[in-house]
């Protein structure tokens, strides 16, 4: 009864047991799934070849419009303004040599009749003089037959008639003068800014008659960063200056005119850090219809120079330099190569580079995420290349499936 009992209930555990080892072996003789290796590419980038070009930089700078020559005009003589021309009033263009105002004359005219007088008399008396020492000469050798002495023959009193005479000249020429500097005249061709004097009005010595602006020559300070400076041609004693073109809005439409930057101030302002360049434009109020239409004094102007040569230099987009100066290149074996370069300049949408790129080579244009030496590539066209870590990868994944499939098969 009790054997028959143990046999019922170990049954079922033999049972289980028979399971576990069928499973068992059922599962070390199932055929592992196959793998199938997952093939990456090398990273597609785009690339262009550069080519050297000769490059012509133009450097931006704007300013205003001042003259070349300022004068305050003063009187040089006191008097009362008797007259004044038409074109001595504020706005008021005049030509060399004009007279712009006129002050009372009669007590110089006087002056000067004077002083031709006191001439006319010391010339007599030279005249006089002369003649007294030819008369004592002669008196002395009828008497003494020695050498006369010099105060026998009447020298000194000559020097003094002759020295009157000189006297009596130069005071003759600034009567002259003085009579002439009660006409006030231009200097220079211009136009006036101010007038101080009226109709009537006592003008003393040294006292301000007016302001104008000379209307030959306009120049135009122009701010040069010390970046830029070394890229245009200032004029030196033999040279010719760089071309500057100067564009500003007048009545609504825009005007050209042409300059030619002649100096530079030599001096880095401290507070802004730049030098300034100086550029003549010639008859500025177009007298002699030089330009399409006159450059006023105090424009604002936008002016653009031309750099002193052209260079040949590499151009490529902004975007492709990096923040350490170099640049990604593709060689012949498809692979990443980081180029240090020099930079000539750069502007907001293009990087110039002197050195460091050569003849035909393949910079790469689109964004590479951790770029490095050596990094497998390929271009738009080229088949797909598996780089060498994914190749490494297949060749394990293969030999692994070889050996699962040799263990099933015992």
């Amino acid at each position: 009864m009790k054997n028959s009992i143990l046999v019922k209930s170990g049954i079922p555990l033999i049972i289980i047991i028979v399971a576990f080892v069928v499973a068992a072996i059922m599962i070390n003789a199932r055929k592992p799934p196959e793998q199938v290796p997952v093939e990456i590419p090398a990273f597609l980038v785009d690339a262009e070849a550069v080519s050297a070009e000769q490059v012509n930089f133009i450097v931006k700078s704007q300013g205003n419009v001042v003259p070349r020559n300022k004068t305050v005009l003063s009187a040089q003589v006191s008097g009362q303004v008797i007259s004044l021309s038409d074109s001595f009033m504020a706005g008021g263009t005049f030509k060399k040599g004009d007279v712009l105002a006129t002050l009372e004359q009669d007590d110089y005219k006087t002056d000067l009749k004077l002083a031709e007088a006191e001439l006319a008399q010391a010339q007599a008396a030279l005249q006089e003089e002369i003649a007294r020492g030819k008369v004592a000469e002669q008196e002395w050798r009828s008497v003494n037959n020695v050498a006369p002495p010099e105060l026998g023959l009447r020298k000194p009193q000559l020097a003094k008639e002759q020295a009157n005479v000189k006297a009596a000249e130069a005071k003759l020429e600034r009567a002259k003068r003085n009579l002439a500097r009660t006409n006030i005249t231009a200097p220079y061709n211009g136009i006036v800014v101010e007038r101080n004097i009226d109709l009537g009005q006592f003008a003393a010595t040294g006292s301000t008659i007016g302001t104008i602006y000379s209307t030959d020559t306009a120049e135009v300070r122009l701010p040069i960063t010390d970046s830029d400076l070394m890229f245009i041609n200032i004029a030196g004693q033999s040279q010719q200056g760089a071309g500057v073109s100067l564009t500003a809005a007048v009545g609504g439409v825009k005007r050209h005119w042409q300059g030619k930057l002649v100096r530079s101030e030599g001096v880095l302002d401290m507070g802004s850090r730049v030098v300034y360049a100086v550029v003549e434009v010639t008859d500025p109020y177009n007298v002699n219809a030089t330009h399409p239409a006159p450059l006023r004094f105090g424009q604002f102007v936008e002016a653009e120079i031309t750099s002193r040569q052209n260079e040949n230099l590499m151009v490529i987009p902004r975007s492709i330099l990096r923040l350490d100066n170099t640049v990604l290149t593709v060689n012949d074996n498809r692979e990443i190569e980081i180029k240090p370069v020099e930079i000539a300049r750069t502007t907001a949408k293009e990087v110039f580079i002197r050195s460091g790129l050569d003849e035909g080579n393949l910079v790469v244009t689109s964004a590479v995420p951790n770029p490095y030496n050596g990094m497998k590539v390929r271009l738009p066209g080229d088949e797909p290349v598996l780089n060498e870590e994914t190749k490494t990868d297949k060749e394990n994944d293969d030999s692994a499936i070889e050996s699962n499939a040799s263990s099933g098969g015992r």
